[in-house]
């Protein structure tokens, strides 16, 4: 999207060189969680620049607690591009698992990935982050996974067209999820998922038309530029 954050899930957290912390508590738990969420929120609509104050406010919790689950900016990206990776893949998986439709359930991960402001991943992995960190790693695989199990089980059925792949589908949804930068466009979201819909129209099986170069995998989209 390696399901949550260890931390999210099970309390315990891990530091960047994976040394294990102690478990927290629930409450500190759900301030650990609500920085996360109002990170994931702020950074999509300011960027990831976002004045870190500004993140403590809307969580809803003081400064000093903020720095008390994360030591710097970097560290607060590295959990929130997690947490966007993890709770997508839930969404993907969800959707292949409860929609007898295979096509519908691809219609639902797409707009689902929109909740989860899926397109604010490429701003934040181009900001600093380190993309070999191995819970990126396993984040990113495991997202993958889950999402070409959506789009086999449509291209199965044969109402996805063969000539694409997640990473082609992740390009779409970025960049019609990212907000126009300094547009004021402050109701674009109300436009996202009719948008969306169009594009998924144009995914069904028959193809209308040929597609320039080679389908697009999840590492295309990551590889560093040489």
């Amino acid at each position: 999207m390696a399901a949550t954050t260890a931390c999210a899930q099970s309390g315990k957290g891990q530091s960047e060189k994976g040394e294990q912390q102690p478990r927290l508590r629930a409450d500190a738990l759900r301030n650990r969680e609500r920085i996360i969420a109002a990170a994931r929120e702020t950074m999509v609509e300011f960027g990831a620049e976002v004045p870190l104050d500004e993140i403590a406010r809307r969580a809803g919790v003081g400064n000093a607690t903020l720095y008390r689950h994360f030591a710097d900016r970097l560290e607060l990206i590295h959990h929130v591009t997690l947490s966007v990776m993890s709770r997508t893949a839930d969404r993907a998986e969800r959707a292949l698992a409860e929609e007898s439709d295979a096509f519908q359930a691809l219609r639902r991960f797409v707009h689902a990935a929109v909740e989860e402001r899926i397109g604010a991943l490429c701003p934040l992995l181009s900001d600093g982050v380190d993309r070999d960190h191995p819970d990126l790693l396993a984040a990113r695989d495991r997202l993958e996974a889950a999402i070409e199990a959506v789009m086999g089980a449509a291209r199965d059925s044969g109402q996805l067209r063969t000539d694409i792949a997640v990473g082609d589908l992740m390009v779409a949804i970025t960049q019609l999820t990212r907000p126009l930068p300094s547009s004021g466009c402050m109701d674009f979201d109300k436009f996202v998922h009719r948008h969306l819909q169009l594009f998924l129209d144009g995914l069904q099986t028959p193809a209308r038309s040929e597609l320039p170069g080679a389908a697009a995998t999840l590492e295309d989209l990551t590889r560093r530029r040489s």
